[in-house]
């Protein structure tokens, strides 16, 4: 149909509809609650959506359902693509879910959850397994030193 014979305020109010896609990272591992918490969210856009979509005046209705159409597309492909890892059995070893304390080379001391992509937070204490960061620290133990760049991380416990 010619947008000639759709009530449309102007050619802006059809472009701010079509928002472009979030981009699906390859990596979806998920811990437990990471994985509750993308079903949670997707409730939550679906419920949005709902919203949205009483809405009468065509061209509001569009406007308030291109974000929740957006991030329904996004977390429904994440929660069926996650793979749900569980909380790891031992503390020997950094893994996929460890709480780790180490301290750099200026002697900071910090303390990060490795956790995955869509529930990664550093500002709350929880970094993503793909994290440069994350990365060098997987698979050493207390006592071992791992390289970020040129950087020393010392490994101080694991939980």
């Amino acid at each position: 149909m010619s947008v000639a014979f759709v009530k449309e305020e102007s050619a802006e109010t059809a472009a701010e509809t079509l928002l472009p896609d979030r981009a699906i990272s390859p990596h979806n591992l998920v811990t437990e609650a990471g994985f509750r918490a993308l079903e949670a969210q997707l409730q939550q856009a679906r419920e949005a959506y709902e919203v949205a979509s009483k809405v009468e005046d065509v061209n509001e209705r569009r406007r308030q359902m291109a974000g929740p159409l957006r991030d329904l597309r996004y977390l429904s492909e994440r929660v069926h693509t996650a793979q749900v890892v569980p909380a790891p059995v031992s503390t020997d070893t950094v893994a996929f879910g460890s709480a780790v304390k180490f301290s750099r080379d200026d002697g900071r001391v910090q303390t990060y959850r490795i956790v995955g992509e869509d529930e990664a937070d550093p500002k709350t204490g929880s970094v993503s397994y793909v994290a440069p960061v994350a990365a060098a620290l997987m698979g050493k133990a207390v006592g071992d030193v791992a390289m970020l760049g040129d950087q020393e991380l010392e490994i101080i416990d694991i939980s």
